[in-house]
């Protein structure tokens, strides 16, 4: 049977859900059975959750980091069959497997250093002499309770069981429970093993870590609703990541989401480059586009080029984009909607030019395309502003200067923007960065969106709809500050302080007296 998004299921004699996940580059189902999860289940995980976030929350920042590390232990550990498995289930290759495995590493090993320093912790003294007396003021980041953690589907590992929002979480000190993308319940039934081992030999309480299985959206929409559940971590479609937002909003007691929604990343070239007809800005971004079949959230989806020479730098541009090599898509509800989206945009302008490949008569491959436009037909159709999530872009012809500036008018919140000039255009760029400054979280100069460096500087977010919540980044040690709240402690007694707060002297701390500032330490 075929059931939502596209996952094989049947039902077990005793009733339970039973799904398989798909090879996409053969079509076919793998032969291991999941069992999806129920209501009873969701409130089980949810209850061991917040059972075990006064106690999680209450462990020492050391304590914590050494979890982190032996989750990043324990996944590698996990070597050949989670490579293996992760290619099964996504299509992805073997070295595309390796990188991400290593990034996702990487970001658990990141968050446990951050907790060592512990300055994420902003604690903070104020000791005010007023008429009345000393008030004596403290205050400190604290978890905000038990997260949901949706899987992402085209990145298996960095943002789904074990990746940057579980870490982040799990380093503020809340629990987690992940609702694993039902394409890729192999690689996160094998990475969840490797975080609860972590949990027990770290002596983790039960329930810092639950993992669930459902085969289309109600458990997921229930693990929203739940009245337990303090916030939300989502990594996917513009309609999914407003559907649980929606849904959040509507609780009783509303409660965070945030949800890294895709964006059309736009480049623009300028005409002291496209004049040149620059065979590396090309490759750039013929393979920016088409790299792991253009399933990325930074993928360029809008290309505007500038000048006399842009139509015909557009033309070559469509023609190394027609002639990249093919990659098969993450699975068919993604192929499918591929296909279903470029062709709407396909027929949207009678005047404008498709460069296309013809891709082989493979499950689940995606056809390169650039659709090449002028700025009257992009500016007039509010269609060409949608992400086509594949191996999709629109170049777009404008004459001057200014036809940019309209177009990018056009725009929507943008995770990325970027610049393409030899710098003799100054004012022009200065015009356009604050344009950009406006629309985006990162702002690239002559190079291409793709590719997300883990690390402190790194901004991974932008304004609404590329995410919900334009004042967090989504990648780097930063993204904890998404699970947190301030604390203030007044007058209070030691022994009742959190540990960062009782002594003055504490590394980093920010202490003021009477509005004077002195930083300890630092």
């Amino acid at each position: 049977m075929t059931g939502e998004n596209f996952i094989g299921y049947t039902r077990s004699a005793e009733g339970s859900i039973i799904f398989q996940t798909v090879d996409p580059s053969e079509g076919v189902f793998l032969p291991t059975d999941f069992y999806c999860a129920n209501e009873d289940e969701v409130d089980r995980a949810v209850k061991l959750a917040t059972d075990a976030f006064d106690l999680f929350s209450a462990t020492s920042l050391i304590q914590r980091a050494s979890f982190l590390e032996e989750v990043a232990n324990e996944i590698d550990s996990l070597g050949e069959t989670l490579l293996e498995r992760y290619c099964l289930e996504s299509g992805l290759d073997r070295s595309r497997a390796l990188t991400e495995r290593a990034r996702t590493l990487v970001q658990l090993r990141m968050m446990s250093e951050s907790l060592r320093r512990g300055d994420w912790l902003e604690a903070s003294i104020d000791i005010v002499k007023t008429p009345n007396g000393t008030i004596d003021l403290r205050r400190v980041m604290k978890g905000i309770g038990p997260v949901v953690v949706f899987g992402a589907s085209n990145f298996p590992l960095a943002y789904s069981t074990a990746g940057g929002d579980t870490a982040s979480a799990l380093a503020a000190g809340c629990p987690v429970i992940v609702k694993a993308h039902p394409y890729h319940a192999g690689t996160n039934e094998l990475v969840a093993g490797a975080v609860i081992s972590a949990a027990q030999k770290t002596g983790m309480p039960d329930g810092v870590f639950s993992s669930l299985n459902d085969s289309g959206f109600s458990i997921g929409q229930f693990l929203v609703k739940h009245q337990r559940v303090k916030a939300v971590g989502f990594t996917g479609s513009y309609s999914g990541g407003k559907a649980l937002f929606d849904l959040a909003a509507a609780r009783k007691e509303p409660i965070p989401v945030f949800a890294e929604m895709g964006s059309l990343n736009p480049i623009v070239v300028l005409s002291d480059v496209v004049s040149d007809h620059g065979e590396r800005v090309l490759d750039l971004i013929a393979q920016s586009v088409t790299y792991g079949a253009g399933q990325f959230c930074t993928k360029p989806g809008l290309i505007f080029l500038e000048g006399d020479s842009a139509s015909a730098f557009g033309k070559l541009l469509g023609t190394k984009i027609a002639s990249s090599e093919h990659s098969v898509m993450l699975h068919n509800g993604i192929h499918s909607r591929f296909h279903t989206n470029r062709s709407k945009l396909l027929a949207s302008s009678s005047d404008a030019i498709c460069f296309s490949s013809v891709p082989p008569c493979t499950e689940n491959m995606g056809t390169n395309t650039l659709l090449v436009l002028k700025a009257q037909d992009f500016k007039g159709n509010p269609e060409f502003i949608e992400e086509v999530f594949g191996p999709f872009s629109v170049a777009v012809i404008c004459d001057t200067e200014q036809e940019i500036r309209d177009c990018l008018m056009c725009l929507k919140g943008q995770l990325t923007c970027s610049i393409f000039t030899n710098e003799l255009k100054r004012r022009v760029v200065a015009d356009m960065i604050r344009m950009f400054e406006e629309r985006a979280g990162r702002l690239i100069f002559n190079g291409v969106p793709t590719g997300v460096t883990v690390c402190p500087s790194m901004t991974h977010g932008g304004p609404f709809p590329a995410t919900t919540d334009v004042r967090f980044t989504a990648v780097g040690i930063d993204a904890i500050r998404r699970f947190l709240r301030p604390i203030t402690y007044q007058n209070f007694p030691d022994e009742h302080l959190p540990p960062a707060l009782r002594d003055a002297n504490t590394l980093g701390i920010r202490r003021r007296i009477n509005g004077q500032f002195s930083v300890d330490n630092l």
